[in-house]
């Protein structure tokens, strides 16, 4: 067989094979791991894997890497960021190490509306311009693909902004980003009082005009943030079931702070995912681990909120779940660009073993983003989105935390950061 590339002498590959689904319960401790592995990529695509021994042998390749004992992994897959915004809110957090509270801060005007207002008075071409270093610093830590929400818009034209810089910056850069619309994300400062008016311009204008955009525009799914001070219970069934009728797929904050009953509503409705999961009770994590929706947990947060309450991952693994890790990479309270940190926080506060916390942040996170069928795996037929990490063991990723081990980064099979030559 003919390859443009063969990639050798993998101390340990992570193949995270997924037998057509996310890794579940104890299935998420398999990495289906191949010492002194090989990989051959073709036309961008994986074309086989196996022993670095048997490929040589039936591989006829143009070009050879040698990982040098090195780990060789899927690239990560981030299932939930709000990585496309202007401004920052350095300030905010400030603000918190004193004492002002995360709902407390977004009641007065500021938290999301911060952003909202910085994100109003962007042009498109402003807001790829100032996303453009966060996307290349995802890359730098490993991360290949990745969810890009709006939501820091609020108005129908803003919105759809977010999505054409969204566009763009999926022209413009490595990292694949999947659209997102997150138009119920806050009660915008204008329906302060009227909320109920406000979902109706979701429910009535928003999603009909972001449904219509054109492919490569068009959002894939519709999130909503389903929490006290945001949107409640009954306003996110109405949000999310208009958005299914119109053919998006559902995603859904929920029990960040307070549970509403969110949880229950993503395994009722068929979501893709339910994000956060913080403050989810013992029979909604039974639902959601016996459900196909994806529990997404973003330890990152908590972290960046000095909080002490994570996912009940444990529980939800042990009852069957599937599980995935993402940054919730956003300006106000997890400003982190590396999956690889989220890795060491899973391991350490949700009690992830190491093997589960990779298979969360790359298989599962992409079925997650309903991308299972073509990244998070090492396998004949997905794309090529390979790390190289520059540490003798796939451990070191949970052992490890504040510095970044991505030695080599392929997209589609093409090298976007090497630090080995061809």
């Amino acid at each position: 067989m003919d390859a443009d590339l063969l990639i050798v002498n993998a101390g340990e590959l992570l193949t995270l094979v997924s037998r057509g689904g996310p890794r579940r319960g104890a299935d998420m401790d398999d990495l289906g791991l191949i010492p002194g592995g090989a990989v051959a990529v073709r036309d961008g695509v994986i074309v086989s894997v196996g022993p670095t021994d048997e490929l040589r042998r039936t591989i006829r390749a143009a070009r050879t890497l040698d990982a040098e004992g090195r780990v060789v992994m899927p690239g990560f897959v981030d299932p939930h960021t709000h990585c496309v915004f202007a401004g920052h809110r350095a300030d905010e957090f400030e603000m918190r190490l004193k004492g002002a509270s995360y709902m407390e801060i977004m009641a007065a005007g500021g938290g999301i509306m911060n952003t909202v207002r910085a994100t109003r008075a962007a042009s498109a071409d402003d807001l790829v311009r100032e996303s453009l270093p966060r996307l290349r610093r995802m890359l730098e830590h490993g991360t290949t693909t990745a969810e890009a929400k709006t939501g820091y818009g609020l108005t129908t034209a803003d919105e759809i902004k977010m999505l054409h810089a969204i566009a763009a910056l999926n022209r413009e850069q490595p990292v694949e980003l999947v659209p997102t619309f997150l138009g119920a994300h806050a009660i915008p400062a204008e329906y302060k009082g009227n909320a109920e008016a406000f979902v109706a311009l979701v429910v009535d204008e928003m999603l009909s005009a972001v449904a219509a955009l054109p492919d490569g525009v068009r959002p894939r799914f519709c999130d909503v943030f389903c929490e006290d001070g945001a949107f409640s219970l009954e306003q996110s069934r109405r949000i999310l079931e208009r958005a299914k009728a119109l053919g998006l797929g559902l995603k859904i904050h929920v029990d960040e702070f307070k549970a509403l009953g969110g949880t229950a509503l993503a395994v009722q409705l068929g979501a893709a995912s339910a994000d956060h999961l913080v403050a989810t009770p013992e029979d909604e994590v039974r639902m959601l681990a016996q459900s196909d929706v994806i529990a997404v947990s973003l330890p990152g947060t908590p972290f960046g909120l000095a909080h002490h309450e994570y996912t009940p991952a444990r529980a939800l693994i042990d009852q069957g779940g599937a599980l995935a890790l993402a940054t919730d990479l956003n300006p106000g309270t997890c400003p982190c660009e590396s999956m690889q940190f989220i890795i060491a926080l899973a391991c350490r506060y949700m009690r992830l073993t190491p093997a589960e916390a990779i298979v969360a942040a790359t298989v599962n996170a992409a079925h997650a983003i309903g991308m299972g069928h073509w990244v998070g795996s090492l396998e004949a037929g997905k794309q090529a989105d390979i790390l190289i990490l520059d540490v003798p063991t796939y451990r070191m990723l949970a052992y490890r935390f504040g510095t970044n081990m991505v030695h080599t980064v392929l997209k589609r099979g093409e090298m976007c950061l090497s630090g080995l030559g061809a």
